[in-house]
């Protein structure tokens, strides 16, 4: 089964939050690592979401031209 897909907004909110505790120092040792993962995954999904709608936009602006 395919995992659930998250908004690229969700992520953003996600990663801010991750930040956030980070420059807090809200973030237990034990627990930053894995908060750090997470955010790699959420750039990666942001990056390829981006990526994939910077293509898209570019087909229909080369589709556009006659």
């Amino acid at each position: 089964m395919a995992k659930e897909e998250i908004k690229y907004e969700d992520a953003v909110k996600e990663l801010e939050h991750i930040v956030a505790q980070m420059e807090n120092n809200e973030l237990d040792i034990d627990v930053m690592g894995e908060r750090l993962k997470k955010a790699q995954k959420l750039m990666k999904l942001c990056r390829d979401k981006l990526t994939k709608a910077d293509q898209e936009v570019k087909k229909i602006l080369d589709d556009g031209r006659v």
